[in-house]
């Protein structure tokens, strides 16, 4: 017997032997000896393999947890009144826009040797407001450099092919008088009110091309705005307040002269005159008076803890122009305090936080996930607790 099972393995062109192989018991009887996965029973997982596995359950969990407790924090206030401090690039809209850039000629190379600090006013501009820019140059260390203003002019951006617009001629000084507020300071500034001049009729970009001289070198220096010639809707009787729904509501009068959607957005700042809150307000109005509401949410007015009273400043708004360039006909800004709350204290304010069909239907599917990811995990581990929620235990 054994000769045979010799003679077996040594024939080359055989195939390999099968798995189960026969060795001599102490009976003298042939017993199966097994080398891979019993027929029937579950593989054995090696420990690496097992942790791994683990992990991989473990990241799921934690990926749906996130999902669900990053949308329900960010959910919990409504769109229309969010923390300032989301927003923080909206606190100021009427601060003026700087830059500090090298030097440009008209071949666009930049002369690193001199920096050209620049200043605009506002970027959006409305009938009958103005923007004022100024230009200065300094050294790289700061030191003011010596400029002249060769010429300046403005003129509106047209499609290629389409009729050029009026060119206005700007002046700008550095004699302290009209907008510049220091004379001989090295920083020439002059304004732009376009309902004053042959531009009053365009809508869209007006540009200002700025040419001057530093140091015996041309330079040139372009400031854009987007002018809005026609008033859709101007403001109308003065604001008041009111407590609804459980939050603080600054309601302001509009009459509508163009129908349409209306984007209306104010800052409020606490007593300290600290930044709170960024409100919106964005809906259809019809013809006519219509109330225009900037809410401070009750849920944000609990958790921000703001000094009381709240004082809403500095709103601006828009009729929304849907498939056209500009995309927006812009009404008269209300710049600084518009008005200061009487309410001085949170009775009547609510706490809850936001709620919409919307928001419930994604709660409701994202915990769906997060309890399927925790039962998966607990199934292939029981031994181990589930990692730490970001924001609450599953339910």
């Amino acid at each position: 017997m054994l000769a045979a099972i010799v003679w077996l393995a040594l024939r080359g062109d055989e195939q390999p032997a099968p798995a189960a192989v026969a060795v001599a018991t102490d009976g003298g009887q042939p017993a199966p000896q097994f080398f891979g996965q019993v027929e029937g029973q579950p593989a054995p997982s090696l420990p690496g393999e097992r942790a791994r596995q683990r992990q991989q359950l473990v990241d799921q969990y934690a990926l749906t947890d996130h999902t669900y407790c990053s949308y329900r924090e960010g959910s919990m206030y409504p769109a229309h009144s969010q923390p300032m401090s989301r927003n923080p690039d909206q606190a100021y809209p009427n601060r003026p826009v700087l830059e500090t850039k090298p030097m440009r000629g008209d071949d666009r190379r930049s002369n690193p040797d001199v920096l050209l600090q620049t200043a605009q006013s506002r970027v959006f501009l409305a009938a009958g407001e103005s923007v004022v820019f100024s230009l200065r140059a300094i050294e790289p260390k700061g030191a003011v450099l010596p400029l002249v203003v060769t010429r300046a002019i403005s003129a509106g951006i047209v499609t290629t092919g389409a009729r050029p617009t009026t060119q206005v001629p700007l002046s700008l000084t550095d004699d302290g008088g009209g907008p510049d507020a220091v004379a001989g300071d090295g920083a020439f500034t002059g304004a732009l009110t376009p309902q004053q001049t042959g531009l009053a009729g365009f809508h869209g970009t007006i540009r200002t091309e700025v040419r001057y001289t530093v140091n015996g070198k041309n330079g040139v220096a372009i400031f854009d705005v987007i002018y809005s010639p026609r008033v859709p809707a101007v403001w109308a009787g003065a604001p008041r307040e009111a407590l609804e729904d459980g939050s603080l509501a600054f309601i302001l009068r509009a009459e509508v002269r163009t129908p349409g959607r209306y984007v209306v957005t104010g800052r409020i700042d606490d007593a300290k005159g600290r930044p709170f809150a960024l409100a919106t307000f964005n809906e259809v109005l019809g013809p006519g008076p219509n109330d225009i509401k900037l809410v401070a949410f009750g849920k944000l007015m609990h958790d921000g803890a703001p000094a009381l009273p709240l004082t809403l400043r500095d709103v601006d708004g828009y009729l929304l122009k849907e498939n056209t360039d500009p995309d927006r006909e812009l009404m008269p800004r209300l710049e600084g305090p518009v008005l200061t709350s009487r309410t001085a204290s949170l009775k009547g304010v609510s706490d809850a936080e936001w709620t919409s069909e919307e928001r419930q239907r994604y709660l409701t599917e994202f915990a769906k996930d997060r309890k399927g990811a925790a039962a998966e995990l607990a199934k292939f581990d029981p031994s181990q607790p589930l990692p730490p929620s970001a924001c609450g235990p599953v339910k």
